[in-house]
């Protein structure tokens, strides 16, 4: 039934949002049987989308739980995948024909593609590395800042005060 909202007045329905004879579980449920066999087939290849819903990054306590899952993201996404793809046409007339063009291109372009992936793989990777320690090095430093902080302030006694210089 689709959402409504009553006029107390009459308790007749102000306005219905919705459409005759549409089932919203049977639309569901068919989307999430074609994401099913989407993914078996591996047209998702990529799956942090479905990892960031999972972990709802509202309800990310602080900025510490939102930059350790970054991390994370960014550890596992970091180098660009180099291998080969199938390679398909989806139109009818002269497919044949299509992918044979497209293998040709591919294989002369593969090489210099190969060189480019590789590259921006090392970039990646190194500036990852540079992201993870700069991390830890903040880390550590506010860590110890915070013990600092939360250490007891030793009193002054009466034979060796402690003054504030001005």
């Amino acid at each position: 039934m689709p959402p409504e909202t009553t006029d107390t007045s009459d308790n007749r329905p102000l306005f219905s949002i919705g459409a005759e004879g549409v089932n919203a579980e049977i639309i569901m449920a068919d989307i999430k049987a074609r994401v099913a066999e989407k993914t078996a087939r591996g047209a998702y290849r990529d799956m942090h989308i479905a990892q960031a819903e999972r972990a709802n990054l509202v309800n990310l306590s602080d900025d510490e739980s939102f930059l350790k899952y970054y991390l994370e993201c960014l550890r596992s996404a970091v180098f660009v995948d180099i291998n080969d793809f199938e390679i398909r046409e989806r139109r009818r007339l002269g497919s044949a024909f299509f992918v044979a063009f497209k293998k040709i291109i591919w294989n002369i372009l593969k090489f210099y593609t190969y060189r480019l992936w590789s590259q921006q793989n090392q970039i990646n990777g190194l500036l990852v590395t540079a992201v993870e320690s700069l991390d830890e090095k903040y880390r550590a430093r506010i860590e110890k800042l915070e013990r600092r902080l939360a250490a007891p302030v030793p009193q002054p006694n009466s034979k060796h005060e402690i003054r504030n210089p001005k």
